[in-house]
């Protein structure tokens, strides 16, 4: 089963467009100003105010600008190193559940006894014998007298229902003796019930006997109700009132007359390694350790339990491993270049990178003075010179044919969850996504930075309407003197030119 994760890259820096210097913009204003006032034809306050206030604050724009574009850069790497991390951790995390990891016990008679692992157990090295002498079974009652209309009135009154032991004749067809248990006895009401009516008056209670009318090839019908397995869940049941005198001919119990016992009340009967003992139901979770068995027929001698570890799934998740993780260090390598990384002086992520080429010397398991392997170094996962993963089959084949019980223990951790692989991925990641210290922290830090910037811009912008107002007024006001201006020396051209001509 492979290991998957989803990753995102960082979103690329988009190419820088050139930007204006102060000085180009504000040496183009002024030739505007020049050439419009040369021209005589006024101040061309529109284009000009917009290019004196640009030149003013292209600086600090510029500057603005491209802090805000490696800031969300850095924010897009952060969130892939947090997908990637986040995604290993999980995926293996669900590999482990799914149990395919986990040695699997195995019985040499299953027709007699299965058998399975319960959740999170470890049956690696499981030995046992266990001799099925007798199945659980629930006691079953039916009625000997036939009806022949299943939906007629038969009467009205109550029922009491007991549970406890009892004790059958030779035949197992009569219940001779009976003694009630702790539990509080059921009343079940009947109101000018039919047989489906008692039936379904006895199923509403709930109380762990069912009912059902069973309708024989001649069309007479025929109540039988059961209880659950075991030998303490007998049961009686007494008509208490019976206002018709009719529901007594449905009590169950020592000295009932019209029903019979079509099936004894007892407990499944197993030796287990020499040791008898006893269970209410044939499907037993607390006999063996961490193994559920499935109680299906009297066996002929002794079953014997084992276990098979999975070599070829721990295998393949020893592979999976290294393939996603060096899925997750490009991803990493990428973002913490020391030249070309947008995150390549954020702590935490080189936090992340250091804690990742450590993964293959951690101890996975608490057995380090066994001699058996207990990290993944050790089993044949070696690290390249960039920094990836490779697997050595030939050194891993000899570690699951040597140590395979040790490799379960390493890639499937303790019942506890403090040791194994997935508890040394699960604290890398819940460290490297802190947001005190870790990649989170970088995200909230780099988050307030964008934010101040959109201050600055926001503040930038206040500056750069009010320049333009003034700057707007001030050359309103200059146009307005330097056509007055050429009013004047229009006058003062036509009047010498008429003096000129009069002298003439």
């Amino acid at each position: 089963m492979a290991i998957s994760t989803t990753s995102s890259t960082a979103t690329p820096t988009p190419a820088a467009t050139p930007t204006p210097t102060a000085a180009s913009v504000t040496k183009n204003a002024a030739q505007s100003l020049l050439t419009s006032l040369n021209a005589g034809s006024g101040i061309d306050t529109a284009s000009l105010v917009p290019s004196l206030v640009e030149a003013q604050f292209a600086a600090k724009t510029a500057q603005l600008t491209a802090k805000s574009k490696t800031i969300t850069t850095q924010i897009s790497g952060l969130a892939s190193l947090k997908s990637a991390i986040s995604g290993f951790s999980t995926a293996y995390a669900a590999l482990v559940k799914g149990g395919t990891l986990t040695s699997q016990p195995t019985s040499s008679n299953t027709a007699a006894l299965g058998v399975s692992a319960l959740a999170g157990a470890k049956v690696s090295g499981l030995s046992s014998t266990i001799s099925v002498n007798q199945l659980a079974a629930a006691q079953t009652i039916r009625t000997t007298a036939a009806v022949a209309d299943r939906t007629a009135v038969i009467g009205s009154g109550s029922f009491t229902l007991n549970f406890g032991t009892a004790t059958y004749d030779a035949a197992g067809t009569k219940m001779t003796g009976f003694t009630a248990g702790g539990g509080t006895a059921v009343t079940i009401d009947v109101t000018d019930a039919s047989l489906d009516g008692i039936a379904a008056a006895i199923n509403a209670k709930g109380a762990g006997v069912t009912a059902s009318v069973v309708t024989d090839s001649n069309g007479s019908a025929y109540l039988s109700m059961k209880g659950a397995t075991g030998a303490s869940q007998a049961f009686t049941m007494t008509a208490t009132t019976d206002t018709s005198g009719k529901l007594a001919a449905y009590n169950v119990g020592p000295g009932a007359t019209n029903t019979s016992v079509t099936a004894a009340a007892q407990n499944a009967k197993l030796t287990v390694d020499g040791i008898a003992v006893e269970r209410a139901s044939n499907t037993i979770n607390n006999l063996v350790t961490g193994v559920k068995l499935q109680l299906n027929a009297v066996s002929t001698g002794p079953v014997t339990l084992g276990s098979t570890t999975p070599t070829s799934a721990l295998s393949q998740a020893v592979s999976d491993v290294v393939e996603t993780y060096n899925q997750v260090m490009a991803t990493l390598t990428e973002q913490t270049d020391p030249v070309t990384g947008v995150l390549r002086a954020d702590p935490a992520a080189k936090t992340l990178l250091s804690s990742l080429k450590a993964l293959t010397l951690a101890p996975l398991s608490g057995d380090t003075g066994g001699g058996s392997p207990t990290t993944l170094a050790q089993i044949g996962v070696a690290t390249n010179r960039d920094g990836t993963l490779r697997v050595d089959a030939a050194a891993l084949s000899n570690a699951m044919l040597t140590n395979s019980s040790a490799i379960e223990t390493m890639l499937n951790g303790s019942a506890d969850g403090k040791t194994g692989l997935g508890a040394v991925l699960n604290a890398i990641t819940t460290s490297a996504t802190n947001t005190t210290v870790g990649l989170g922290a970088s995200q909230t830090r780099y988050t307030a930075a964008q934010s101040a910037i959109a201050d600055a811009e926001a503040k930038i912008a206040d500056q750069s309407a009010a320049m333009t107002t003034r700057l707007t007024q001030q050359f309103s006001s200059m146009n307005s003197r330097v056509s007055s201006y050429k009013s004047i020396q229009s006058f003062l051209t036509n009047q010498i030119a008429a003096w000129n001509k009069s002298d003439s």
